[in-house]
């Protein structure tokens, strides 16, 4: 196996094991309402190295949690899609950037965009997943699953700029390191 792969791998495995704590420890209930900086992880892999590598750190680090939190439930599969679509999102603008020769990092307000976007498609596809939870748990309610949308989406869009001022500086001094591309 190449050093490259080997340390994607390595930073995967880091960035996981960080999304646990700061999803269930790092993060504050307002109502129906979670702010949390557990995206930080998924944001800075999907900056420094693309989709793949952020959707992977996503999908462990949400699936630990679900795992520490509920168990595995019927629905546990369906509360990995939203953190894995916020990398997603992430990484192909990463990745368009990349192939333009570019640091995503360095264009500001298109990353501060395209965060906001991830954000908007995360809410809907946990209120998506919440919808379906509740059906399949008999709990339907459409002022818990529904309420509140708006505020859900203002969260977290600040959240999302909020999180990529914060990992931005820490993809400069990784990558000042050359320990990335």
């Amino acid at each position: 196996m190449s050093k490259n792969k080997t340390l994607r791998i390595c930073f995967v495995a880091l960035c996981a094991a960080m999304y646990v704590p700061m999803s269930m420890y790092l993060a504050v209930n307002i109502g129906t309402v979670r702010i949390s900086f557990a995206s930080l992880p998924t944001v800075m892999m999907a900056l420094l190295f693309g989709p793949w590598e952020a959707v992977f750190t996503a999908l462990i680090g949400e699936f630990l949690k679900q795992l520490l939190t509920y168990g595995i439930t019927y629905t546990t599969v369906f509360y990995l899609i939203p953190p894995a679509l916020r990398g997603l999102t992430i990484g192909l603008f990463t990745l368009f950037m990349m192939k333009q020769e570019k640091k995503p990092e360095q264009y500001r307000p298109a990353l501060y965009l395209v965060c906001s976007l991830a954000a908007t498609l995360t809410t809907i596809g946990n209120t998506l997943v919440n919808w379906l939870d509740s059906i399949l748990f008999n709990y339907y309610s459409p002022v818990l699953i529904f309420g509140g949308m708006a505020y859900r989406f203002v969260i977290g869009i600040v959240t999302a700029i909020i999180v990529a001022t914060v990992a931005i500086p820490i993809v400069k001094l990784l990558r000042k390191q050359e320990m990335m591309r």
